[in-house]
């Protein structure tokens, strides 16, 4: 991965923060609040700081932010922001930390007007508004948080870097688990997972990007088999499932391989041509310009030429959340389309309780001239 210095990283979170003070003095407000808490996780807080979690992060009309953070020190070593204050000033009390701020940091607001985050429950919002009686409370769906969201659905440069990364580690433990499937190292679900967990950390990711779902074939006709891995063998005759993530640098990858172990069945033997089939299909819609919807509608179309339905979406957006808009399901508004910068899934899957499931799913970076698959799952034979 291209390697960036401090100040080249401190850049890039200025510039997004400027880019939301920006929208702020568009929509004539003075201050953004976000909170991230075991309450709700809102990963706006990382993506315009870098810091991990527990924060509140307040952002003004003129750029200027203030990082509240609980882990002061790791906010010191990692974070980049304007003003660092120690959470446990306010006794980890947003509303008391949120209304010091903006008390002493009023200069930097061009007006009273304060957006509060959206995810706040309406007993919490009733506290703010009582606590922040001197500013002009909104809390809206349509607002700064709304565009954030749709901010983050075009990765950055540095962003793309990150998820490449996280990919490539990816590959590394698939091509490492195919090559431990077929010299029998790997005997249970519990295996693999654990196998995923130390190559992870051994090639600098700091964690799954969700927990690991392993499942052998009384059980991959679950979309995610609970629970997430077991004893059982893995794989055993017939179609087994792998979905897991790395994240390198808070972004994640999403990746699903299927394992499949003869002799199969003529319906287990459909089933992994239909689901390549679709795959392959859809992938050649993840072009820029092109309606996000039609990808699934081709999907669906493949699966009902054959008389079966897909459980699910075709695929999602990933980055600092494993789930992130847009996503690409029929569903999705006609006037959506796949733009440069989007990295989503393909994740076509089939499951039946007698067959089993399938499912391959990989990482897709659209470009400006198409696209670019930046994971290598597949389908396994063994």
């Amino acid at each position: 991965m291209k390697q960036y210095t401090k100040e080249q990283l401190k850049e890039i979170y200025r510039t997004r923060r400027n880019t939301l003070a920006a929208k702020l003095r568009e929509y004539d407000t003075g201050a953004c609040v976000f909170i991230d808490s075991e309450e709700h996780r809102d990963p706006a807080v990382a993506y315009f700081t870098n810091h991990a979690n527990d924060a509140v992060l307040i952002i003004f009309s003129d750029g200027y932010s203030v990082l509240i953070a609980w882990d002061e020190n790791l906010a010191k070593q990692n974070a980049f922001y304007d003003k660092l204050v120690p959470y446990m000033r306010y006794k980890n009390d947003a509303k008391d930390a949120t209304k010091a701020i903006l008390n002493a940091c009023a200069t930097h607001a061009e007006n009273s007007k304060v957006e509060l985050p959206p995810y706040l429950t309406y007993p919490d919002y009733l506290k703010f508004i009582d606590s922040l009686n001197n500013y002009d409370c909104r809390c809206k769906e349509d607002g700064l948080h709304k565009f954030v969201v749709e901010s983050r659905m075009i990765k950055d440069e540095y962003e793309i870097e990150c998820t490449r990364e996280a990919a490539r580690v990816g590959d590394l433990i698939i091509d490492e688990i195919e090559s431990q499937i077929k010299n029998g190292k790997i005997q249970t679900e519990t295996d693999v997972a654990l196998l995923i967990e130390k190559m992870l950390r051994e090639n600098g990711c700091q964690r799954t990007g969700f927990d690991t779902l392993a499942a052998g074939p009384s059980r991959s006709f679950a979309i995610h088999a609970f629970p997430g891995y077991t004893a059982a063998q893995w794989p055993a005759q017939g179609l087994s499932i792998l979905d897991f993530g790395v994240v390198y640098n808070g972004y994640t990858s999403d990746t699903t391989l299927t394992v499949a172990k003869g002799p199969l069945t003529p319906a287990q033997e459909k089933q992994l041509e239909l689901v390549q089939k679709a795959y392959d299909a859809a992938l050649n819609l993840y072009k820029p310009g092109r309606p996000i919807m039609d990808a699934a509608k081709k999907c669906d179309s493949v699966f009902a030429a054959a008389k079966r339905k897909m459980p699910h979406g075709l695929g999602h957006a990933i980055g600092l959340e494993i789930h992130e808009q847009p996503r690409v399901n029929p569903r999705v508004a006609p006037e959506k389309v796949f733009k440069p910068g989007m990295i989503l899934t393909c994740e076509p899957g089939l499951y039946d309780v007698e067959i089993g499931g399938t499912r391959l799913e990989n990482d897709v970076l659209i470009t400006e001239d198409g696209n670019e698959v930046i994971t290598h799952s597949r389908i396994i034979r063994i």
